[in-house]
């Protein structure tokens, strides 16, 4: 069964907190709540806790109000738990720093902020937010990130031998993901060039690696993973293009769990690439490669280029066939359109 949420004129700039937050808790362990058990358990008026309620319905999340019953969440929203994703964690015998928040402007440009202030950072922190304010894509776009609907995560990764060697990182990342989505759902995603996940030909996930340091010495990474999991209806309005949630295809998605896993994941891909760069990794992303043989138009810029879509070389850049001529294209402003 598809879950969806009814997106009602989102308040984009706040999230639940307080007693708002408190109160979607205890609608998401399932069931109806009334209104005066709410209310004995948070200290305040059942009208304090009406007044939250549609607060909380204004944002788009779908609260059944019955008569006699009470509230009940149409559908339970995914939420996160540091408590359960530490717990599942150390199930996979990993134990990396984990934050958790309500809502932040960005995971990315929070974890960048310490980064360039030099707070101390440890290798594999993780930073995940139910919201974000002012998610970001690639090339400046918007990432919509509704409250409690999909999965925005950050990860940081030093890196030792310097920013060329960083070069490949998303595709390493893409497979990461690939890899959790396989293990959990036993689905088949494709991989977009050069930091994309499909799933049956729409947008599922995106990657956005960002980095601070030298050529030559330690090189900090940020790497972004957004996973569109229980996306609502409403906040397509502002996706210029196709896309699909995990929730569409594996019904109910435990995000701590999700979380817990991609994180193996991604520890395991960044540690086989910083011992070998993609060399183990280019031909099985090739396997995904979701523009395989199809003629695309890769853009840079002001400048354009046709070819046949070939796969990646070892270095993660993008190989068109042109007048049976293979050539190799890098940078961080490329896009990839497929034609027709």
């Amino acid at each position: 069964m598809t879950v969806k949420c009814i997106f009602k004129e989102p308040c984009v700039n706040k999230a639940p907190e307080g007693n708002k937050l408190a109160i979607l808790n205890a609608l998401n362990q399932g069931g109806f709540v009334s209104g005066q058990a709410l209310g004995e358990q948070l200290g305040i008026s059942r009208a304090a806790v009406s007044k939250h309620i549609a607060s909380l319905q204004e944002m788009g999340i779908d609260i059944f109000t019955v008569s006699g019953k009470g509230y009940c969440l149409n559908n339970s929203l995914p939420l996160l738990d540091k408590t359960r994703i530490i717990e599942q964690l150390a199930h996979l015998e990993c134990d990396n720093a984990v934050e958790v928040e309500a809502i932040i402007d960005s995971t990315n440009s929070e974890l960048m902020r310490r980064v360039q202030n030099r707070q101390p950072l440890e290798s594999g922190q993780i930073l995940v937010s139910e919201m974000q304010q002012a998610g970001r894509g690639r090339r400046g776009r918007t990432w919509q990130s509704p409250f409690g609907a999909n999965l925005y995560y950050s990860y940081y990764w030093r890196l030792d031998d310097g920013l060329q060697a960083a070069m490949g990182v998303s595709i390493a990342v893409g497979l990461a993901v690939y890899d959790a989505i396989k293990v959990l759902y036993n689905l088949d995603v494709a991989l977009k060039w050069p930091n994309d996940i499909y799933l049956n030909h729409k947008k599922l996930a995106g990657v956005l690696v960002e980095l601070d340091g030298q050529v030559e010495g330690p090189c900090h990474l940020v790497i972004g993973i957004g996973i569109n999991l229980l996306m609502p209806d409403g906040a397509s309005a502002q996706i210029d293009q196709p896309w699909t949630d995990l929730s569409s295809h594996a019904g109910c998605i435990d995000k701590n769990q999700l979380v817990a896993v991609l994180t193996q994941r991604l520890a395991a891909r960044l540690a086989k690439y910083q011992q070998g760069g993609l060399a183990q990794m280019k031909a099985q992303w090739n396997s995904l490669n979701a523009f395989a043989g199809e003629i695309v138009t890769l853009t840079t810029g002001q400048r354009q280029w046709r070819g046949v879509c070939e796969g990646i070389d070892e270095q993660g850049g993008i190989v068109l066939r042109q007048d049976g001529v293979l050539k190799s294209y890098f940078g961080g402003e490329i896009s990839l359109r497929k034609e027709g």
